[in-house]
């Protein structure tokens, strides 16, 4: 359950011709990561990267690869082809990376609020976090897609999910 934050109407993502790989991670033009609370127990912690990511591959254009077929022709779907590391971050760090990066028009951000976990259904979720100011918000995940300077400055040293 994430609010995309969608940035001005500018689309980030990747152009079809962009698509190379070839290419090693460190390459692609723009960066994937998906910060974590590290407070979270691994299971929630689980369940907030992926909801983060969900709504990531829907919105940014190519992010993921093509399909894979193995050795009998069983197709595996595609994965991220520029790479997504998911990294943990205390709350007050993903409080203030969700602000740098939602205040950048080039950069896509998609969040995973604390009321996500808190709810079983859609709309109380909807409503608690209607409720709430920007500002205060707790979040579990938030997942940054853009230009790769700038996310590799707004992460920093932030350490990979152990």
């Amino acid at each position: 359950m994430s609010v995309v934050n969608a940035p001005s109407s500018a689309t980030v993502g990747f152009a079809p011709e962009e698509v190379d790989y070839t290419l090693s991670t460190r390459q692609a033009r723009l960066k994937w990561v998906v910060v974590v609370n590290a407070d979270l127990p691994p299971g929630r912690a689980a369940n907030a990267a992926v909801c983060a990511a969900a709504p990531t591959v829907t919105a940014v254009p190519g992010l993921l690869g093509a399909e894979a077929a193995d050795a009998e022709g069983t197709v595996h779907p595609g994965l991220p082809w520029a790479g997504c590391s998911v990294l943990v971050a205390d709350s007050a760090t993903l409080r203030t990376l969700h602000a740098k990066a939602t205040a950048r028009a080039d950069v896509f951000v998609a969040d995973v609020p604390a009321a996500a976990q808190s709810t079983r259904v859609y709309s109380d979720f909807l409503a608690a976090v209607g409720k709430t100011q920007t500002g205060d918000i707790e979040y579990c995940a938030v997942s940054i897609v853009g230009p790769r300077n700038p996310v590799d400055k707004m992460v920093g040293k932030l350490p990979l999910m152990p």
